[in-house]
């Protein structure tokens, strides 16, 4: 398992809006920059007040790094992610989650199967 770096400055936030590709379903955006040359990649997360009070929102963003952690392995390496999450996410399973953030991971052509074939 490779590790995951968080984006955590706002500067670092606005270059991968700016500059970055961005990915949508109903639950989440993903904003997907590639940095040439690094060894790992960095995550930063975005859940609005509008999907609870900060216990439910500390609760989405335990699962999504706990998502992108079992999914270190199939990721693309060097990658700066941004991930907002949309209002259907504060009622959905872990499962729920995962299933919808590989589905956008896979439009993004990030997450490699299990052979190793980007798609």
């Amino acid at each position: 398992m490779r590790t995951l770096k968080r984006l955590k400055k706002n500067q670092d936030f606005q270059v991968v809006f700016k500059e970055g590709k961005s990915f949508a379903n109903r639950q989440f955006v993903v904003y997907v920059l590639k940095q040439n040359g690094k060894p790992y990649s960095r995550l930063g997360l975005s859940v609005s007040k509008k999907l609870g009070n900060a216990v439910m929102r500390n609760h989405i963003k335990r699962y999504i790094k706990e998502i992108f952690r079992e999914l270190s392995d199939r990721l693309e390496i060097g990658n700066d992610y941004v991930i907002i999450s949309r209002k259907p996410v504060s009622i959905m399973t872990h499962q729920e989650m995962q299933a919808s953030l590989i589905h956008v991971l896979r439009k993004a052509q990030v997450l490699m199967d299990r052979h190793g074939v980007l798609r």
